[in-house]
């Protein structure tokens, strides 16, 4: 009897003292529970951006520079001239076509002319900065 007693404590505090833990620590997940804690918990790691979409960063802070735009979307066919693209700065490539004026210079980027498709790659650019694009690329002509 005396050892089925000495059990049945041990049992008895056994269970008390694992109620106690639990208790401990559904206090601490509770803790955890605010909306401050969740929100911190499963807040995205990073972003993600889609192509032909722009960055909120990039729509807050305006129209884009010629140079950011070259820089980005121009500079691969019209820093080496791929398929006739004219060359930035070079006059003897861009001539002819400033010979036919700014606003047909421009028409066949937006609307993309031989080899060269609309806007170039940039798709979401708007005349303005396809504008300063050209201008950046003929600003020593």
């Amino acid at each position: 009897m005396k050892a089925m007693n000495s059990f049945f404590v041990k049992s008895v505090l056994g269970t008390i003292s694992m109620l106690f833990a639990l208790s401990i620590s559904a206090a601490s997940v509770q803790d955890d529970m605010s909306r401050e804690a969740i929100a911190e918990r499963i807040k995205p790691l990073g972003k993600h951006y889609v192509a032909g979409e722009s960055s909120a960063a990039e729509e807050s802070s305006g129209p884009r520079s010629g140079q950011q735009v070259y820089d980005k979307y121009c500079t691969a066919c019209h820093t080496s001239g791929v398929m006739g693209a004219p060359k930035r700065n070079n006059a003897a490539d861009w001539q002819p076509r400033l010979d036919q004026g700014m606003e047909t210079v421009l028409k066949h980027a937006v609307e993309g002319f031989n080899a060269m498709p609309p806007k170039g790659t940039c798709s979401d650019c708007s005349e303005e900065e396809i504008q300063a694009a050209i201008n950046y690329m003929t600003e020593e002509i």
